[in-house]
């Protein structure tokens, strides 16, 4: 039944709905790292290609209605750390421009992450509300000396934002991870990584994800004669007008299954819920009445629930309640009862025999049911079960309930190895699946637990050692009150476990370890790390996984280390031996001088290279650790590197994966290319072209018509060269001044170009011809056609063609000699045809003109 308020609020609550869901929204900002690192290539493909398909994916499913806005840097100049530009303002609807713009990006530069996010906080900042700001970078900040202290700054200067941050293709890179981890923390959002496309989509999607929570108002409210017999609940856009409810007010919020998420005493009662179903329940002292209801609560919900309760209450009902005379400590049993009127609300439970009316312990709700089940206390002695009202605590219905203690016994064995895994048996009428065992220091408190496993209706589990030696006890404890049930001793002794690796190994190569050891567990492990390390540190690992052989990573720099074997629980050592390790014998060599954008061979040499090792190419002097474009050593001695698109000195260096250190190096000399592009010099709007291309670099290499004056870079449309010499474009669709640009695909450089007049579809295209011709006819009509170029020796032509028919094909022709005209007899079918003067000679087209003939 809708009552009378319901009625009169559906307008209200239509009306506003939309717009607190946009309010609650925040504005963003997506920050992108164009900077040149974003080359770089994960599985063989630029990590800004990667980007460029996860960032379009994002934005297209962001609401419509939210405000969303662009920044990037790096994208412009090399070198620049001001190199930063809000390119979408927030606002709504933003994301399919967004979408377009990060398809367009071309990195080139440095790294100016902190002022990125700093300049996305101020743009925000108008808005005077909580905004967020996503940040998506994949190497160290260049520029800012300290991230930190400028997050910090932001925050203290009540820039009300959060920062997001996900680290692309940053793993291994301490320093950039611990960076970016703190631009998050200090400004109260989160850090993730992501190390391939589906990783940064996921990312992506969990920082932009809706608001898992809200907060919602609980109001009771005293109705009138309208309301009737019941209670009526309303959720209206905004708070009734009614007189609230008198007296002390209790809700009790719970999920569907009736476990309580939220309770509270007010009128009205705001708390923050996570979206979801709930059950919400409210109880009233002053009239001793409850009502209850099942609401959804979302992001786009109305946020003021309203409980109407009519003037009059019901009274309580009569029952009875019924369970065991006598039960198990920490056991489940059975209780039923009976009763009219009795709401789901109401609950039996299990307290002291003398507690007071309303007291309550483990509980179980009526829900509609005759039975249910209770748990028993942990310590024996006399209880009651009680059925009692929801609202207001009234003891409807009471029975004893004698407590004993339960014939319970655990075993263990008496010897056990440090960390080791081993097994526990048990037995006992009653136990509780949630019941557990444990193993503690021998004197410990009763419920102290370590390492722990249910009883989960099992006689047999298994518990882990503890990393120190010493006397112990497995005890069976109940999950109730952590009471103690039985106790057996079990002494932890060390085990006796050695490892062996090779005394001397390769930077950054890897090395055979082994080891053996009674006891040791699966998730043990080895490691290497600098000689004197403190106890649980480590550094590339291995894990046991029950086998006595495994794998190690050398680390970067020369020097003396240790392989350890250390338990997984507390990190103790168990066994150590030394390693050195020491520099490679590597070289590496590449051609003396490569031209921009070319792809050449360098081979390389050494014992010990790791497959993950690479080769790149960086200008002369750079930082060690600087990369570019690479190639992994996968277990060759050849590889193939591009050359980066500016002249200049470069080295081509051999760098470790693990700590990116520099093994071997050669100088390189990159030469400008020597490219020309030819083509004609005007072509009609929509018109095939023929444009061809000597001194070709790359095969991926590509040729864009573009509007004169456009940037170097920008371009709506291009094709490859591959491994021709010539290709066939088609001009552009408006008339206008354009130019042809030869682009190496590296670096988007322009390394050849030509201006192209595009002119209208039907417009006359005249070489020195003078060529006149009628622009208008009808069919079947004879036309006069004229010339001012003299014939001279070669075998020229005055043909007449369809228009869209290739030049060298047509309906008539006449050879020109001394005369300067001649007579066409048009075509019968009306349409478009062109008069063109042809060279055959040289087969060019030195003149052609529309003519249109009509009905």
């Amino acid at each position: 039944m809708r009552s009378l308020v319901t009625a009169g609020l559906i307008a209200l609550t239509s009306a506003l709905a939309p717009a607190a869901l946009a309010q609650e929204r925040p504005s963003t900002i997506l920050v992108l790292d164009a900077s040149g690192s974003m080359w770089g290539q994960i599985d063989g493909i630029n990590k800004i290609t990667i980007a460029r398909d996860v960032v379009g994916d994002i934005v297209s499913d962001f609401p419509a209605d939210q405000n969303l806005g662009f920044v990037t840097y790096g994208h412009r100049e090399r070198g620049q750390c001001a190199d930063i530009e809000t390119l979408v303002e927030p606002a709504p609807g933003t994301a399919a421009e967004i979408a377009g713009i990060v398809e367009g990006l071309n990195p080139r530069g440095m790294t100016p992450m902190t002022d990125a996010v700093v300049t996305a906080a101020q743009a925000l900042r108008h808005t005077e509300q909580a905004a967020t700001v996503i940040l998506v970078s994949d190497g160290i900040e260049t520029c800012n000396p300290d991230p930190c202290a400028a997050a910090r700054a932001l925050e203290e200067a009540g820039v009300d934002f959060t920062a997001h941050v996900i680290g692309f293709d940053v793993r291994g890179e301490a320093d950039a991870l611990l960076q970016m981890q703190c631009i998050a923390e200090e400004t109260g959002g989160r850090f993730l990584t992501a190390d391939n496309a589906q990783e940064l989509n996921e990312a992506l999607r969990e920082v932009t994800a809706a608001p898992a929570s809200g907060s919602f108002t609980f109001t009771a409210n005293l109705g009138g004669e309208e309301i009737g017999d019941e209670t009526v609940w309303e959720r209206p856009a905004a708070p009734l007008e009614l007189p609230l409810l008198s007296g002390e007010v209790i809700w009790e919020i719970s999920d569907t299954s009736f476990n309580m998420v939220q309770t509270g005493t007010a009128n009205p009662f705001t708390t923050d819920l996570p979206f979801g179903e709930y059950i919400v329940t409210v109880h009233s002292t002053a009239q001793d009445d409850f009502s209850q209801t099942e609401a959804s609560l979302a992001l786009d919900s109305a946020r003021n629930v309203h409980a109407i309760f009519p003037p009059i209450t019901s009274q309580p009902p009569a029952a009875q309640v019924f369970g065991p005379a006598q039960t198990l400590v920490g056991s489940a049993f059975t209780v039923s009862w009976e009763g009219e009127g009795l709401a789901p609300r109401d609950y039996v439970t299990i307290v002291p025999a003398d507690a007071e009316d309303g007291a309550y312990a483990d509980y179980d709700r009526l829900e509609n049911r005759t039975e249910g089940e209770l748990r028993a206390p942990a310590e024996p002695g006399l209880y009651e079960v009680r059925l009692q009202l929801d609202a207001g605590d009234r003891v409807l219905a009471r029975t004893p309930v004698e407590v004993v203690d339960a014939e319970v016994a655990v075993s263990a064995p008496a010897q056990v190895v440090v960390g080791s895994a081993f097994p526990v048996t048990w037995q006992g009428e009653g136990l509780h699946p949630r019941d557990y065992v444990t193993i503690v220091p021998a004197g410990s408190a009763d419920g102290t637990y370590a390492d722990y496993d249910r009883m989960q209706g099992r006689s047999e589990g298994e518990l882990r050692a503890p990393a120190e030696p010493g006397l112990y006890e497995v005890r069976l404890q109940l999950d109730v009150g952590d009471r103690v049930l039985a106790r057996t001793p079990v002494e932890v002794v060390d085990a006796e476990v050695a490892v062996s690796a090779p005394a001397q190994v390769v930077v950054g190569s890897a090395f055979p370890v082994t080891w053996q050891g009674e006891g040791l567990h699966p998730r043990d492990y080895v490691t290497i790390v600098p000689v004197g390390s403190a106890d649980g540190t480590y550094a590339d690992y291995d894990r046991m996984q029950g086998r006595s052989e495994g794998e190690l990573r050398a680390p970067a720099e020369p020097g003396l280390y240790e392989v350890r074997l250390q338990l997984d629980v507390g990190d103790r050592v168990l066994a150590r031996t030394p390693v050195e390790v020491v520099d490679a014998e590597v070289a590496v060599s590449a051609p003396a001088q490569v031209v921009v954008g070319s792809a050449f061979p360098v081979t390389w040499q050494g014992e010990g290279l790791h497959p993950r090792d690479y080769v790149t190419i960086v200008p002369a002097g750079s930082a060690d650790g600087t990369y570019a474009d690479y190639d992994r050593m996968q277990g060759r001695s050849e590889g193939e590197l591009r050359a980066p698109a500016e002249p200049g000195l470069y080295e081509v260096r051999l760098q470790l994966d693990a700590g990116d250190r520099v093994l071997a190096r050669t100088p390189v000399e990159v030469m400008d290319g020597n490219v020309s592009l030819d083509g004609p010099d005007r072509a009609r709007a929509g018109a095939e072209i023929t444009l061809s291309w000597t001194g070709a670099i790359h095969p991926r290499d590509y040729i864009a018509i573009v509007p004169g004056g456009t940037p170097d870079g920008e371009q709506s449309g291009y094709r490859r060269i591959q491994d021709g010499e010539q290709a066939t474009f088609t001009a552009p669709a408006e008339p206008g001044a354009y130019e042809i640009r030869y682009h190496l695909d590296r670096g988007d450089r322009v390394m050849a170009r030509r201006p192209l007049e595009v002119l209208a579809a039907d417009a006359p295209i005249d070489e020195g011809v003078g060529l006149m011709v009628p622009g208008t006819a009808r069919p079947g009509d004879i036309v006069t056609v004229s010339w001012t170029i003299e014939a001279g020796d070669a075998d020229r032509r005055v043909a007449l063609a369809r228009a869209d028919a290739p030049d060298f094909t047509w309906i008539t022709v006449h050879r020109v000699g001394d005369e300067t005209e001649t007579v066409i007899k048009l075509p019968d079918e009306p349409g478009q045809y062109e008069v063109r003067f042809l060279d055959l000679q040289s087969q060019s087209v030195l003149g052609r003109a529309m003519i249109t003939l009509g009905e």
